[in-house]
């Protein structure tokens, strides 16, 4: 008998088949003044061809046994989903000085099971066994699948909750991808995926973010004139891929207007961190490259920066990608006090934090150029609940782009364009404007950049807890 109790109480305490894996709780976090009431555990998730993908799970605040698990994964490719925990919408927020966490009133584990999944390999904690980073959109899709798997069948307790599939930026081709695959096991309870600032369509994201630079007093009427007559025949422009040099040439000028002049491309309206002109820099012995975004891919301009950025990668053996005028160093500096990497349980075969992996996203393969299909495939099922939604004041990812792509999917509208409201502590205020189709709305968050829940925090909750618990926006 003795040996019987013995042997069941190891086997709970290692995480038993009904129960959290205890060796990945997190019981201690530096930074915090105090200790969380709720459950968080961080280790990895093991996929395919010897990868390890870094997790970090927050337990509702809520009723966790019963509460929707829901899925977050930032963008690139190749950016750290503890962005989104540490800076948008996790329980607690880094401080400036990068040693000090602050809680967060609008946390979405208010509500909700967050799991923050950084990947693919090579993204912050995350590593692969061969050290080879080199992937593409449908080898991502199928870790993150393998990787939800494995979560499952380490959390079973989570199995049979409500899942929802959420992401931002390149997050857009993450998701819907990785939707396409969830929808098809049964043994998964998806309800749905909301994509925020996502990447739907380079094509409709590149001709609506020059109408965008133009009406927002970005342009001028001279350029704006040469645009109409090199770029535009019949009613009908393209920028995107338009054969014509002088509208190649116009476009160059929008280019270096929006991703070179200094504008803070994730929100137009605020102020560039670490000032304008910073390409290039040299921090902490690394080479630091500013990505300029991911439009304008199938231009010469974009595939001749490209070429730069290898070219300067391959001098230097230490290189980080940070996004442009975001300040990445009180993460850096957090998550790689050896201290919370201990607490986290980070493997030391992973590489130091970074914000973005610059060899993940040089080298990684874009299989899709839109995902009208996956959305498609999603909607035909007629029983999950998209939400694509988009700060209005965003470049990198426009709103227009967004608005776009859902419009040509051409689904039945249910509700017209309309203002949608939320309250804070001066009232009712107008949030955005949302439209509303058969299973799928979008929605705008009024003068929110590409960082939705760090712009506008109590917005972006709002909206959050009606998309999960299926009210009306």
């Amino acid at each position: 008998m003795q040996v019987v109790v013995l042997c069941c109480f190891l086997f709970s305490l290692l995480g038993g088949d009904d129960a959290a894996p205890a060796a990945d709780e997190v019981k201690y976090l530096p930074g915090l003044q105090k200790q969380p009431s709720f459950k968080q555990y961080s280790g990895y998730l093991s996929v395919a061809d010897g990868k390890h993908l870094h997790y970090w799970f927050v337990e509702s605040q809520n009723k966790p046994p019963s509460d929707p698990m829901v899925l977050w994964l930032n963008g690139g490719p190749g950016c750290s989903s503890l962005d989104g925990l540490l800076t948008e919408h996790g329980p607690f927020l880094v401080q400036d000085d990068g040693a000090t966490l602050q809680y967060n009133q609008y946390s979405w584990n208010k509500i909700a099971n967050v799991l923050y999944l950084e990947s693919p390999a090579g993204v912050g904690f995350s590593y692969a066994e061969d050290k080879n980073y080199v992937t593409n959109d449908t080898e991502v899709s199928m870790n993150n699948y393998l990787a939800l798997k494995e979560f499952f069948r380490l959390f079973p307790e989570f199995s049979k909750n409500e899942l929802f599939l959420t992401g931002e930026s390149y997050g857009g081709i993450y998701i819907p991808t990785l939707a396409e695959r969830v929808m098809e096991d049964a043994s998964l309870n998806l309800q749905g995926v909301a994509v925020g600032n996502g990447m739907s369509s380079y094509e409709m994201n590149d001709n609506s973010l020059v109408y965008f630079a133009y009406y927002h007093g970005l342009l001028g009427s001279r350029l704006w004139t040469e645009l109409q007559t090199f770029c535009c025949s019949e009613g009908k422009c393209n920028f995107y891929n338009n054969p014509n040099e002088n509208c190649s040439a116009s476009l160059a000028e929008v280019q270096e207007i929006v991703y070179a002049s200094g504008l803070n491309i994730y929100n137009l309206y605020s102020p560039c961190p670490g000032g304008v002109h910073q390409r290039f820099g040299i921090e902490r012995g690394e080479l630091v490259i500013r990505d300029l975004g991911n439009s304008f891919v199938n231009h010469q301009w974009t595939q001749l920066w490209n070429q730069k950025l290898r070219g300067l990668a391959s001098l230097h053996l230490s290189v980080r990608l940070d996004p442009p005028c975001t300040n990445s160093t009180p993460s850096t500096l957090y998550l790689n006090n050896k201290y919370v990497k201990a607490a986290l349980h980070i493997s030391p075969k992973a590489l130091d934090w970074v914000i973005c992996s610059s060899e993940v996203n040089l080298n990684y393969g874009r299989v899709y150029l839109d995902v009208r299909k996956q959305y498609l495939k999603l909607l035909s099922a007629l029983k999950y609940r998209v939400l694509v939604y988009n700060g209005d004041v965003d470049m990198a990812c426009n709103f227009m782009g967004d608005e776009w792509f859902v419009e040509s999917l051409n689904q039945q509208v249910e509700v017209l364009r309309r203002p949608w409201l939320y309250n804070d502590e001066d009232g009712q205020q107008i949030g955005g404007f949302v439209k509303e189709f058969d299973n799928m709305a979008f929605l705008t968050v009024k003068g929110s950049g590409h960082m939705v829940p760090s712009d506008k925090p109590i917005a972006a909750f709002a909206m959050f807890t009606r998309f999960i618990k299926r009210q009306p926006y």
